[in-house]
């Protein structure tokens, strides 16, 4: 059995993307990379949406001589992890492995038997993807890589009306600013 994270990296007043969907100020130093390089290490299955396995598949399609050593590492272990995308808009030309799986919708039992039959940490990722897993108690853990910079309005990494107690387990501050927070839902949530 598994437990189900959800990892992204965040804007001080809490977004994901800014106002035009644009990520560049979240790219990670060394320091951040190498530990989301680590956390990685603890997942066997991805579920996210369309727009974030486009985006990653950058890491599918990674040179291992273009860049740093824990990059490719990065890739390596992002290829061997099982994803289940969620799109209505994509077909199932558009996947790039046997291993990918496409679903047209999710619904929180379908999530709930993902993470029974995963033998590893599940991450949900993306944050539209992510929020009824969250509204019904479903994901366990949350990290957060908060970077120092305030957007003013974008795609928020939570979702509305949600109440979580929530308990710090593990935390880093980086040199350049960035903080990665590690929470776990509280006892009785």
């Amino acid at each position: 059995m598994g437990q189900l994270t959800y990892a992204t990296t965040i804007s001080l007043d809490g977004y994901v993307s800014d106002e035009n969907r644009k990520l560049d100020w979240s790219v990670p130093d060394e320091a951040v990379f190498d530990k989301h390089l680590e956390r990685i290490q603890q997942v066997s299955t991805e579920i996210l949406g369309r727009t974030t396995y486009q985006m990653m598949q950058y890491w599918e399609n990674y040179d291992p001589d273009a860049g740093t050593a824990a990059e490719a590492e990065f890739a390596e272990k992002w290829r061997t992890i099982d994803k289940i995308v969620v799109s209505n808009t994509m077909d199932d030309t558009d996947r790039n492995a046997d291993r990918d799986r496409l679903v047209r919708s999710l619904s929180i039992n379908d999530v709930k038997g993902i993470v029974n039959e995963a033998d590893g940490q599940v991450e949900i990722f993306g944050p539209s993807t992510a929020a009824e897993s969250i509204r019904a108690g479903l994901v366990e853990v949350f990290e957060f890589f908060i970077v120092p910079v305030v957007l003013g309005a974008g795609l928020r990494a939570l979702p509305d009306g949600v109440r979580l107690d929530l308990r710090l387990t593990d935390r880093t501050v980086f040199e350049n600013g960035v903080i990665h927070a590690r929470y776990e839902r509280a006892a009785g949530f």
